[in-house]
């Protein structure tokens, strides 16, 4: 796997740390440990999956449906990453 350069560097994860490990435990299954590890993997997934779909189809209006997922994608990461990070934050 890859390592995190901003970790190497800085000491402190950066906000894909993880995305590797949990895409690993979904191609084995391991679901719950795969959205522990990294909880915006699956909508990560999904947005894959519905771009590759868009390239191909051309769904009507996906451009908003693109919008609507990257959203909801940035707010998942942030929103984990500051909890995972929370301990940095504390006097």
């Amino acid at each position: 796997m890859l390592p995190c350069l901003n970790k190497q560097l800085f000491g402190i994860d950066c906000v894909g740390c993880g995305f590797q490990r949990a895409f690993i435990h979904v191609v084995k299954g391991n679901f719950t440990a795969a959205f522990n590890i990294y909880p915006a993997i699956y909508t990560l997934l999904l947005f894959a999956i519905f771009l590759l779909l868009n390239l191909k189809f051309k769904f009507k209006n996906s451009r908003k449906i693109i919008i609507t997922f990257a959203i909801i994608n940035v707010l998942i990461i942030l929103i984990s990453y500051f909890i995972k990070m929370k301990h940095l934050f504390t006097l």
